[in-house]
């Protein structure tokens, strides 16, 4: 009997002790819910407010990055060349809201949550469908490519029937030929672009992008279902300079020139293929990307990222397409370039 007592009087004891260190640890703050809890209800709103007010300064920038100035090193270019980027600190700040306990940093993470996925929420879906009449592709190929013969075949094994090719020099121009020479019966080079058809080319002229020299043409291309309007360009480059910001400038004004060749073409059905430097939300390209519609956007499967081709982080090569339905879009496998090439079969 005295040691049935005992015992009993022991076990409650021990219970007690532990309910009465649970609470203390509740009020103390320790474990997980402690920390949500403390400071009471109103602790879990009050802390994390900076967090909050980054978030709700990354849905704007987001929002409204079409107002974002040009007027100091082009920034609004810049932060639209990289806008995709800028939903990685999503999940920084939903880190950091969980590590801070807060109620308030997290609740307000809607917002640039919300924005991104209105943004590219699309993009994230596979849109490409079947059939097609016209498989085209676009490749800058680089100046500097020490394999122009093994680039070539591997463009070609895409199946494109039509392939444009930017950034060549003198010296590769008759590799290029040569090896294309077999699927590609006819061919225009000017300048620095040139272009591969398994259809005949006419009225093919070199386009003036405001340069000095060539790096963009036009042709017109008599496929079985019509003529079709095709350019090639390759818009200069930009940097991205500590003392003068994103340099654009010149890129810009050849955009625009672009844009206005495009704007007169007297043809309905219109692809623009190359590599523009810029990504269908820089505003500085408005000129040619108000005027077509991204093959990538609209049949594509993810970003279509093309540059740098060892760490893809924006498409600044397109296909672009006038009076034309995008089927299918998407990017070939890396070659000696800098750049990926891509490719898209379009509904005539």
């Amino acid at each position: 009997m005295a040691q049935a007592y005992v015992t009993e009087t022991d076990s409650g004891s021990e219970s007690r002790q532990h309910a009465s260190g649970l609470r203390r640890v509740f009020r103390s703050g320790g474990g997980v819910l402690g920390g949500w809890g403390r400071g009471g209800r109103l602790g879990m709103w009050r802390r994390g407010l900076v967090l909050a007010a980054c978030a709700v300064l990354l849905a704007l920038v987001m929002l409204l990055h079409a107002h974002i100035p040009n007027r100091v090193g082009n920034l609004g270019s810049l932060s639209e060349t990289f806008l995709p980027w800028f939903g990685v600190f999503i999940p920084v700040l939903l880190v950091a809201g969980l590590f801070r306990r807060s109620v308030t940093a997290l609740v307000v993470l809607v917002l640039p949550v919300a924005v991104w996925l209105n943004l590219f929420g699309g993009l994230l879906t596979d849109r490409a469908a079947t059939g097609g009449d016209l498989t085209v592709a676009t490749h800058n190929v680089n100046a500097d490519n020490p394999d122009p013969s093994g680039t070539a075949r591997d463009v070609a094994a895409s199946g494109a029937d039509v392939v444009a090719l930017e950034e060549l020099t003198d010296a590769a121009v008759p590799v290029y030929e040569k090896t294309l020479a077999g699927t590609y019966p006819y061919h225009t080079v000017q300048g620095t672009v040139g272009l591969w058809s398994k259809y005949p080319l006419h009225g093919t002229r070199p386009v003036d992008i405001r340069l000095g020299w060539v790096r963009a043409l036009r042709t017109s291309i008599s496929t079985p279902s019509g003529d079709l309007a095709v350019y090639a360009a390759h818009l200069p480059s930009v940097r991205v300079k500590v003392e003068a910001g994103f340099t654009a400038s010149q890129r810009d004004e050849s955009a625009d020139a672009l844009g206005e060749a495009i704007a007169h073409e007297p043809l309905h059905r219109i692809v623009l293929l190359g590599d523009l430097n810029g990504t269908m939300n820089d505003r500085a390209l408005n000129g040619v990307t108000s005027q077509l519609r991204s093959t990538q956007g609209a049949a594509g499967d993810g970003f279509g990222f093309s540059w740098p081709a060892s760490f893809p982080m924006a498409r600044i090569d397109q296909i672009m397409v006038k009076g034309v339905d995008p089927v299918r879009s998407w990017t070939l496998p890396r070659t000696p370039s800098d750049h990926l090439p891509l490719a898209a079969t379009l509904s005539l």
